[in-house]
């Protein structure tokens, strides 16, 4: 297909879907009109441009055969547990890093070492073989990503994930204490020109759900004394350091560079149970926490507390223990209503909220903030220095080098481009001022949206992704579940150019893109590492101690160093294999038939299972990753006597 012949099919796809439109509209305002929002207010979606794309390069999206994407995309999995690894600007998927999810292909939760990770029940059996993985984010340094560690949520099971990034696997998972619906984080980011400290130390997580603190059967039906609590965790020891219980809710969280300050923002601050009573006011709130404050609350066990089993401090966060401006460790910034998303731009002056019931998105200046908290300025809302009115159902937003910012609106179905100065500017009075610089449509209802390098200070403005929810006719039909959509817009220009879908599994939700060069990856692991290696093919042996025996065994293609080994019926087996083989991207699999067991190891790596022997016969075991020319050769044999 030549390029005017693709440059017309874009066109036509690009077009927007006037009934679709229409209904999805009306429906929207309905909504919003109940909940108190003029719909006189609201931008007519239909009538939106969809940006000039005459000049549109499809071939800079194309990575030849054998050349590298330019970026990594790193995207939470949702409902299927797991973080996803893609290839930028080729949309090509790399990995699908297991973390919360049973994951066969590489034995993620079924060896020991993973297990160990996830979490077990005293039978040995998983916690939690399930979870919701929303929001991934790196560590730092200097504000911009260090290549050391991914940290990504589980909202259904509370729990906080960190991945090694040399190996691009989870090495830690801790659950939050009296928390329901675990949803934001986000890794400290601080600047140490202010602070002699140059990494990420802190993990900042917010708790979505309100829910009785403690949850052990009181007041389960006085939906008022529900709380809601904002944790930190330490970043290397993957502890919980401290909580803050907060009125309302967390939804996603943003940090400042200088590592003063964090926010969430609350779109329940009505503090309701219903949908409707989470809808009654016309503003919520950006609630910012003063970090040194709480950290020296803490530090002092001033005015701490702990709530049920839990060891971890608490201090009041809510606003009647936080009057005097002086003394308080929360600000409670008004923004209009139901908002989703926060931001923080990379210049480190700024984070951005969006109204997700309001057209309009929120500049708040944290120099005024940090002026709130020494009594400089006179209430929250005054830290507000922009909001401009941009189209309907914005969600979040991306940055780009130039002062601009990109936010998702997901009832629009399009991405807008709009200018932060400008927006400061007509909010300071000036109505001349062009604020929304161009829109794009995408194909459909954006959630999520990212730039190349956004959430850092070197934001480059060369990408923006939008992660749309619906994918309807856009890709060969498979099924009820739909793939959804991912596509790529070229913002180095005046206009916005959607150049590329990527089809994404379902369900997706935050990502980031990150630069080839900062992650560095290691291509065989260090036998040292693993206190139970097999180091030399000889060293394979049969251990009996009772009923407990363990197998020593190693491989090195085309052969597992023993050719079969004998247990008895009701035995408790351990097998720990260990790949001796050096060579990159050689690993193998180790399966035993009718016994429920398949795992990977890595070149000089060690990994282990434990299962009882439970049925006598005979029992292949074989290579699951295809390693030589006698691949299908390479077996062993359990022989499970009675």
């Amino acid at each position: 297909m030549d390029k005017e012949t693709q440059q017309t099919a874009q066109n036509v796809d690009s077009l927007p879907d006037q009934g679709r439109r229409r209904f999805l509209n009306t429906a929207a305002l309905v909504g919003v009109a109940g909940a108190g929002i003029s719909a006189g207010l609201l931008p007519n979606a239909a009538g939106a441009a969809t940006g000039d794309k005459s000049g549109a390069d499809f071939g800079k999206v194309e990575v030849h055969p054998g050349q590298l994407d330019e970026y990594y995309s790193f995207s939470s999995g949702g409902h299927s547990g797991d973080v996803r690894v893609y290839g930028l600007p080729s949309g090509r998927q790399f990995k699908s890093i297991p973390v919360f999810n049973m994951d066969a292909l590489v034995g993620w939760g079924l060896t020991n070492e993973s297990k160990a990770v996830i979490g077990t029940k005293p039978d040995g059996s998983l916690k939690y073989n399930c979870g919701d993985t929303h929001h991934v984010h790196q560590s730092y340094t200097n504000g911009t990503y260090n290549g050391k560690y991914s940290f990504v949520n589980d909202k259904i099971n509370c729990r906080l994930a960190r991945i090694r990034l040399d190996t691009f696997e989870c090495d830690k998972i801790i659950e939050l204490p009296n928390v329901q619906g675990f949803h934001g984080v986000f890794p400290d980011k601080r600047d140490p020109v202010d602070e002699k400290i140059n990494h990420t130390t802190r993990v900042f997580c917010g708790m979505e759900f309100r829910a009785p603190l403690p949850n052990d059967g009181r007041d389960m039906h006085d939906v008022k004394k529900y709380g809601a609590l904002f944790t930190c965790v330490d970043a290397e020891s993957m502890k919980v350091k401290w909580q803050v219980r907060i009125s309302g809710n967390c939804d996603l969280v943003a940090t400042s560079y200088d590592g003063k300050l964090v926010a969430t923002n609350q779109y329940d601050t009505e503090e309701g149970a219903t949908y409707a009573d989470m809808m009654a006011n016309e503003m919520d709130a950006c609630c910012f926490f003063n970090v040194a404050r709480i950290e020296a609350m803490i530090k002092a066990g001033k005015n701490t507390f702990t709530i049920g089993d839990s060891k971890v401090p608490v201090v009041d966060g809510r606003p009647a223990a936080n009057k005097d401006p002086k003394t308080a460790i929360t600000c409670y910034v008004p923004v209009p209503k139901s908002p989703h998303g926060v931001n923080a731009s990379p210049d480190g002056k700024y984070f951005v909220c969006s109204g997700k019931l309001s057209p309009t998105a929120t500049v708040i200046e944290l120099a005024l903030v940090q002026k709130w908290f020494n009594g400089e300025v006179k209430t929250p809302r005054d830290c507000v220095v922009g909001e401009p009115e941009i189209g309907l159902g914005p969600l979040h937003t991306g940055f780009d080098n130039k002062g601009n910012a990109y936010t998702t609106l997901f009832l629009d179905s399009q991405i807008v481009k709009w200018n932060v100065a400008a927006a400061i500017a007509q909010f300071k009075g000036d109505k001349k001022v062009k604020v929304v610089q161009d829109r794009v449509d995408v194909h459909y209802q954006p959630g999520h949206g990212f730039t190349s390098m956004g959430e850092t200070k070197e934001a480059d403005g060369k990408w923006f992704l939008s992660d749309n929810k619906f994918s309807k006719d856009r890709f060969l039909p498979h099924g009820p579940l739909h793939c959804e959509s991912a596509q790529l817009i070229d913002i180095t220009g005046d206009k916005m150019v959607v150049l590329a879908d990527h089809t994404t599994l379902s369900e997706p939700h935050d990502s980031i893109i990150v630069r080839r060069d900062i992650i560095k990856t290691r291509q065989i692991y260090d036998l040292n590492e693993f206190p139970h290696a097999i180091k030399d093919a000889k060293d394979s042996r049969i251990e009996r101690k009772g009923k407990k025996v363990t197998i020593h065994l190693t491989s090195a293609a085309p052969a597992f160093s023993m050719t079969e080994f004998k247990v008895k019926l009701g035995d408790e087996v351990t097998i720990i294999l260990t790949n001796l083989d050096k060579v990159d991207d050689l690993s193998h699999g180790f399966a035993i038939e009718k016994y429920n067991i398949n795992f990977v190891v890595n070149p000089q790596q060690t990994q282990s299972v434990t299962f009882k022997a439970d049925k006598p016969g005979v029992f292949w075991c074989y290579c699951t990753n295809f390693c030589h020319a006698l691949h299908l050769e390479m077996r062993s044999r359990m022989i499970v006597e009675k």
